[in-house]
């Protein structure tokens, strides 16, 4: 008897085709796949470009690329207010001008440290010299630094081009753009209807809050937020008060909530378990009144 073991093969049908599989090589890899590889052999603090709006957080650096020099959004902490200041002004002639990827602050003013709601998909945008001012945008397009709080004014959603460009739009859906004002100066306003080139920026950040982004998209893609972390009397005790710090739970079927998390309506289940353990609780209330009373 042969001692060779018998190889599985896949189902085939008569006349079906065979598909060739296209090997990969080892050192072979798409535009994305080896830009991540390379942000992750980078320090923390390197300055590395965003590949999603969900990576722009904590120190940003943004310049747009005008001509004949680009230009990086700087916070004048002495006259409180935005200046457009050439990100080569301090380079010698003679020097070659560095890439999008070299490109870093030269100055603490040139950063913006970037904060969001969790969950939410909007930015905000504060100084990182002075008092902390956030960016604000009103109806009319004007945009200034001057907030100590941030309200919707002070909201900007980030969107990311395929070639890594990104443009901020503002509460009332008009872009943040490059203007040019009397003398021939650079400003910014926030009136654009659509992206042009005067709309879209270049946007650097730490390479630490980057992989701090796709360790949340991992935890997320890969479901290691599970129904074993659905901590249901922790949310009862929230959203339910029983008194005397108790905490009650549904005795329903817990194949329930896992069928609920799998159809995308989790919340929906739990908020029905709690409803009926509301009326539950109202009919023991009723019941335990109406034997306390005199018959």
């Amino acid at each position: 008897m042969s001692s060779e073991k018998t190889r599985p093969t896949k189902l085939k049908f008569k006349g079906e085709k065979t598909k060739k599989k296209r090997k990969h090589e080892d050192n072979e890899e798409g535009p994305s796949r080896r830009r991540r590889k390379e942000d992750s052999d980078d320090a923390p603090e390197t300055w590395v470009l965003p590949e999603n709006a969900n990576e722009i957080r904590g120190p940003t650096f943004i310049f747009h690329p005008s001509d004949p020099a680009p230009v990086c959004i700087t916070y004048d902490s002495t006259r409180g207010r935005i200046v457009l200041q050439s990100a080569d002004k301090d380079k010698p002639e003679d020097v070659e001008s560095p890439s999008v990827k070299e490109r870093t602050p030269a100055e603490v003013s040139q950063v913006w440290v970037v904060t969001r709601v969790a969950g939410a998909s909007t930015i905000n945008l504060r100084t990182g010299v002075g008092e902390g001012k956030f960016i604000s945008c009103d109806k009319h397009g004007l945009v200034s630094a001057d907030r100590e709080a941030r309200g919707p004014q002070e909201e900007w959603t980030p969107v990311v081009f395929p070639d890594g460009m990104v443009a901020f739009q503002n509460v009332y859906e008009k872009y943040l753009g490059v203007d040019e004002v009397a003398g021939g100066q650079l400003a910014l306003r926030g009136d654009s209807e659509e992206v042009g080139f005067r709309e879209r920026f270049w946007v650097k950040i730490q390479n630490k809050y980057k992989r701090e982004a796709h360790e949340e998209e991992k935890k997320r893609t890969e479901g290691l937020t599970d129904l074993s972390s659905v901590d249901e009397a922790s949310t009862n005790k929230i959203y339910q008060a029983w008194g005397a710090g108790r905490s009650v739970v549904s005795t329903g079927d817990k194949q329930e909530l896992k069928k609920a998390k799998k159809d995308g309506r989790l919340a929906e289940a739990l908020l029905d378990r709690r409803a009926k353990l509301k009326r539950y609780e109202r009919c023991s209330l009723r019941d335990v009144v109406s034997h306390a009373l005199p018959q």
